[in-house]
């Protein structure tokens, strides 16, 4: 198999698993606990985070109510872009293709599947630790999205950049 084939094999792999674990994580949510109502499934878990199903018609962790389908739009122009750009990342560069994976298939189970599908984002996981106590509700695929773009700003931080050639003097450009 290609290089080229291998690296996409590993976006859509990456985006479909995200995709799996969020919509069957939603609707267990659904399925089983209480709306609002915050659930301790495993006590001994329970200074670490709890499960509290949320449905979030905003944005972003449920910033500007009601505004949800301005992330939809946004986030099948993110789809399409990942797509249109991973050509151009070199096939050897395993963790950006992953990292795009991770935020392509949290767009695709957040934003796309559950705002068109429900209108809102369920969301269930709550963090009870300092200093995360105030953190908004979330879920898998918004943490496949932060995963990926925090593995996206780490690699960009952390590449070496390539020798800069010295432009050639003055003279020689005009042949003195």
């Amino acid at each position: 198999m290609k290089a080229a084939s291998r690296s996409l094999l590993l976006l859509l792999a990456v985006a479909a698993l995200v995709v799996a674990l969020d919509q069957v994580s939603k609707l267990w949510v659904v399925a089983n606990l209480p709306e609002y109502t915050p659930v301790e499934l495993f006590p001994w878990l329970s200074p670490l985070f709890s499960m509290t199903y949320v449905k979030n018609t905003g944005v972003a962790f449920g910033m500007f109510p009601g505004m949800g389908s301005i992330a939809t739009v946004l986030s099948i122009g993110v789809v399409i872009a990942i797509f249109i750009f991973h050509r151009a990342i070199p096939a050897t560069d395993t963790w950006v293709h992953l990292a795009l994976g991770l935020v392509m298939g949290g767009a695709v189970g957040n934003n796309i599947i559950d705002r068109t599908l429900h209108g809102f984002v369920v969301d269930f996981i709550d963090v009870n630790f300092w200093p995360f106590r105030t953190w908004p509700v979330f879920n898998v695929a918004d943490s496949a999205i932060m995963i990926g773009v925090t593995i996206l700003l780490l690699d960009s931080l952390l590449r070496p950049y390539p020798e800069e050639t010295e432009a050639p003097a003055a003279e020689e450009v005009h042949g003195e």
